[in-house]
C-alpha cells in the first residue's frame, strides 16, 4: 500500500499513552504560552529512555484539573480520527492526576467526558486502560484500579502496569494482579521492554491478556510459540522502541521474527507527540523497513481487533470496516 492508502485505511490502536500524545495547540492553550517542538518531542538522536521520559513533565502538568483532563480526551481523539483511527484504547495513569481536590473517580469521569465528546464529533470509538505505576505502592495501585473498575464497561476496559520495568520487575506485582483478576478487570502488562523475558513469563502467569512491547522474547522461540498458541496480543511500538534504545538498531527489532512466529502482533504509536509519530507513519515505516506485505498490514489490524478489550458489537463493526476497505481496488 502507498502512504496515502495506509492513511485512508481504518486503523485500530491499542497502545497509546494520553500524556505523551497531546497536541501542541492544546498544550499551548493550557499553558498560555508558545511551546517549542524541542520541549515536546525527542530528537532523531535520542540517547536513552531517561532522555525520552524528560518530555512528559510538561504534558502531565496540563492534566491536573477536570478542564485539562476533559480537553485532553477530546484532543487525542481529534488527532486519531484525522488519520482514520476508528477505535483506540488510550492509556492513562489516574494517580498522576489525583490531587487533594480530585480523586480517581473524578479524574476518570473528566477524561471520559472529553473522550465521549470526541467520539460524538469524530466517530472514533474508544476505551481507557488505567495504568498502575510500578513506583507506587501496591495499596495505592489497587485502590486506584478498584475505583476505576466502577467504570468497567462504561469507558474503562482494562488495567495495565507501567513504569521502570528494570527497577520494579513483574515478580513484585503478582499479588496485585491476582486481586485485579478477582475484581473482574482484564489487564495488559508492559513487559519485556527492558530486555528481561522473565517479566513476560510472569505477566502471562498473572493472567495478562496482552503484553506491551515484549521485545525481550527476541530469540526465544519457546516463549514466542507459547504466545502464538494462546493468541496473546503483543502491542509493538517500533518508533518509540528505537528512540528509547530498547533495541540497538532497526536490524535488532523483532517485528519480522514475531510475525513469522504467528504471534498476534499489533502496531501502535506509544506516544504520538513525544515520538513525533502517527499510526500511519508507523505502518509506512514497518512496510519499508521489514518488508511487511499489504496482507500482513491488514492482518496486524485484524490482530488488533481480535486482541482488543472492545465488546463484541464494537469488534464486529471494526471487522466490517476492515472488510469493506479490503474490497476496495486501492487496497489490493
Amino acid at each position: 500500500m502507498t502512504a496515502g492508502e495506509l492513511g485512508k485505511m481504518p486503523k485500530i490502536e491499542l497502545h497509546c499513552h494520553l500524556d505523551g500524545s497531546l497536541g501542541r495547540a492544546f498544550l499551548e492553550k493550557r499553558l498560555g504560552r508558545e511551546v517549542s517542538p524541542q520541549e515536546l518531542s525527542v530528537p532523531d538522536d535520542c540517547a536513552s529512555l531517561a532522555e525520552y521520559l524528560e518530555k512528559f513533565a510538561l504534558p502531565c502538568s496540563c492534566l491536573m484539573d477536570e478542564e485539562g483532563l476533559e480537553g485532553a480526551g477530546h484532543d487525542i481523539l481529534k488527532t486519531m480520527s484525522a488519520e482514520q483511527v476508528c477505535y483506540a484504547e488510550i492509556r492513562f495513569a489516574p494517580l498522576l492526576s489525583v490531587t487533594a481536590q480530585m480523586g480517581t473517580q473524578q479524574v476518570l469521569a473528566a477524561l471520559l467526558r472529553g473522550l465521549e465528546r470526541g467520539r460524538r464529533e469524530s466517530g472514533t470509538e474508544y476505551n481507557v486502560i488505567v495504568c498502575a505505576m510500578r513506583h507506587h505502592t501496591q495499596e495505592q495501585n489497587y485502590e486506584m484500579i478498584k475505583a476505576a473498575s466502577r467504570f468497567l464497561g462504561s469507558g474503562v476496559c482494562a488495567a495495565d502496569l507501567a513504569g521502570d520495568e528494570a527497577r520494579y520487575p513483574m515478580s513484585g506485582f503478582m499479588e496485585l494482579f491476582a486481586k485485579v483478576r478477582r475484581l473482574g478487570m482484564p489487564f495488559t502488562i508492559h513487559a519485556g521492554e527492558c530486555g528481561n523475558a522473565a517479566n513476560i513469563e510472569d505477566a502471562l502467569r498473572a493472567g495478562a491478556a496482552r503484553i506491551g512491547h515484549g521485545i525481550a522474547m527476541r530469540g526465544n522461540p519457546a516463549l514466542q510459540e507459547k504466545l502464538a498458541r494462546a493468541r496473546t496480543g503483543v502491542e509493538m511500538c517500533p518508533v518509540s522502541n528505537l528512540q528509547t534504545k530498547a533495541v540497538e538498531s532497526t536490524a535488532h527489532y523483532p517485528l519480522r521474527e514475531f510475525l513469522d512466529a504467528g504471534i498476534a502482533v499489533s502496531i501502535n504509536t506509544d506516544n504520538r507527540t513525544v515520538s513525533r509519530t502517527s499510526l500511519t507513519g508507523e505502518l509506512v515505516f514497518i512496510q519499508k523497513t521489514y518488508a511487511v506485505s499489504d496482507d500482513e498490514i491488514l492482518q496486524l489490524m485484524r490482530n488488533a481487533v481480535q486482541t482488543s478489550f472492545a465488546d463484541a458489537d464494537v469488534k464486529k463493526r471494526l471487522q466490517q470496516k476492515l472488510a469493506e476497505f479490503e474490497k476496495q481496488p486501492a487496497a489490493v
